[in-house]
């Protein structure tokens, strides 16, 4: 209570209403304590007791490990019966177990005579408490209490017969109990896996080309045996078969992928946890290829593929073959496509090295030679015009095309010579003569044109003529 509330008990009176019912909760919790105790010493005295009901652990049993706590809780079973004390005695083993607290906040006894108490130097646990209602259970929580286990062998939990439940008949009477231990097996935990170590490929999150990979571990005095295996299963157990006390191993030739070493160590008889560590090897370049050259736009194309670590980067080096001598290569780090500068009429080689995660790397080479502005040959896959590529193929077509066709027309024409040589020229006479008859009719058709035309003339002149004489005669 604050200040306030302490002050106000006790200058300001309570009614008469409020004060019987202050003295009526105190003597009842009084007598009822003493009630207890005269319950407790006449239960002493009895010697016939009650029909039985049972006192009994939960978990019953268990194993666990040294240095690791657990708790064990204490019921009742009243077998239908109805019970307002208990007096509970426990113990255990001191060398073997110690209690860390026993809980008593979820017990069904409401009223504890003698507040729960424990000795970890005697292994002793007690408990004295009752219900002024009283209570009928099968399962009544008495407490739960929190051990540690501080070694390894089998511990018993024992409820002591000096344990009693109480009926809550008015007489204290003792009831009959069965009651049932606990057996506790504590063992000595497994030791943790080994550090292991590698010089070969020293970091798990890198690839490496180096397909050797060798392992060492730490080795404590306490550590006897060690067994290991080598695998690509990341959560495989090496057996118990012990390979003795090496502390150093190494393989050769190991395909590529990612592996795992894993071993554990025997301690005290007791195989231990297993330690993993994890190698990436890829001593595999990545996958051919040719770079792709558009001369027209001066543009470089190229992208491979690696099965294992994956690209890394790619480096480029362009050289003029039009130099002599010719430049050693020099290479930068580029990505595609790459713009080459201008250059010249000549022939040019442009080499692409493809380099992945592990170091390995593929080289692809494309050479061209600029023959004109917007004509490049590219050697090994054809001509390029205006950045469009005709393949050797289709060029090799063409001119196979051409060869047959003109071979056709030299068999075509050689053949009709031999055959029918006279009688072209006698065909060719034949229209020439034609010709000549056409001309002479056109010649002929000519000279009746003039004699007509002279007829005519005459024919006009003589009319005239006759007209002027008829006209002058009147």
């Amino acid at each position: 209570m604050n200040t306030k509330q302490t002050r106000n008990l006790y200058t300001k009176p309570m009614d008469t209403k409020q004060t019987q019912n202050l003295y009526t909760k105190q003597t009842r919790n009084f007598w009822f304590s003493v009630g207890l105790v005269f319950l407790f010493s006449v239960g002493l005295a009895q010697s016939v007791k009650a029909a039985g009901a049972s006192l009994y652990l939960a978990p019953s049993q268990g194993t666990f490990f040294v240095g690791s706590t657990f708790s064990v809780s204490v019921y009742v079973d009243t077998k239908n019966q109805k019970i307002n004390a208990v007096e509970l005695d426990l113990k255990f083993p001191p060398e073997i177990l110690q209690v860390t607290s026993p809980t008593a906040t979820k017990s069904f006894i409401s009223e504890w005579i003698v507040p729960p108490s424990y000795s970890n130097s005697g292994g002793t646990i007690s408990f004295k408490g009752g219900m002024p209602e009283g209570i009928m259970t099968s399962s009544g929580l008495v407490s739960t209490i929190t051990f540690r286990a501080k070694s390894s062998g089998k511990a018993k939990i024992e409820i002591l017969d000096s344990s009693k439940l109480l009926l809550s008949d008015g007489k204290g009477t003792p009831i009959f109990t069965t009651n049932i231990n606990g057996v506790y097996e504590i063992l000595i935990p497994h030791p943790e896996g080994p550090k292991i170590m590698s010089l070969t490929h020293p970091d798990s999150d890198l690839w490496y080309s180096d397909s050797n990979p060798s392992f060492f571990w730490e080795k404590a005095e306490w550590l006897s045996n060690f067994s290991f295996s080598f695998s690509q299963n990341p959560k495989e157990v090496p057996d118990t078969v012990s390979e003795g006390e090496i502390s150093f191993k190494s393989y050769t030739d190991v395909a590529d992928g990612i592996w795992y070493f894993h071993l554990r160590a025997k301690k005290q008889g007791i195989w231990g946890k297993t330690s993993h560590f994890s190698v990436k090897i890829d001593k595999t370049p990545p996958q051919k290829f040719v770079p792709q050259a558009e001369t027209y736009s001066r543009f470089i194309y190229f992208e491979t593929q690696d099965s294992h670590s994956g690209i890394d980067y790619y480096e480029v080096s362009v050289r003029d073959l039009n130099q002599i001598p010719i430049q050693q290569p020099f290479f930068t780090e580029a990505v595609s496509p790459l713009r080459m500068s201008d250059k010249k009429q000549g022939k040019y080689s442009v080499i692409i090295r493809a380099y992945d995660r592990a170091g390995n790397w593929q080289e692809g080479e494309v050479r061209f030679q600029l023959i004109a502005p917007f004509v490049s040959y590219i050697e090994g896959r054809g001509i390029q015009v205006k950045g469009v590529l005709f393949p050797w193929w289709i060029i090799y077509f063409i001119i196979t095309v051409l060869i047959l066709g003109t071979g056709s027309l030299i068999f075509y024409f050689s053949t009709r010579g031999r055959f029918g040589f006279k009688k072209g020229i006698k065909e060719i006479r034949e229209a020439l003569d034609e010709i000549k008859k056409i001309e002479q009719r056109e010649m002929q058709s000519e000279q009746l044109k003039q004699e007509f035309k002279k007829e005519k003339q005459e024919l006009e002149e003589k009319l005239k003529h006759e007209t002027e004489h008829e006209t002058y005669g009147h």
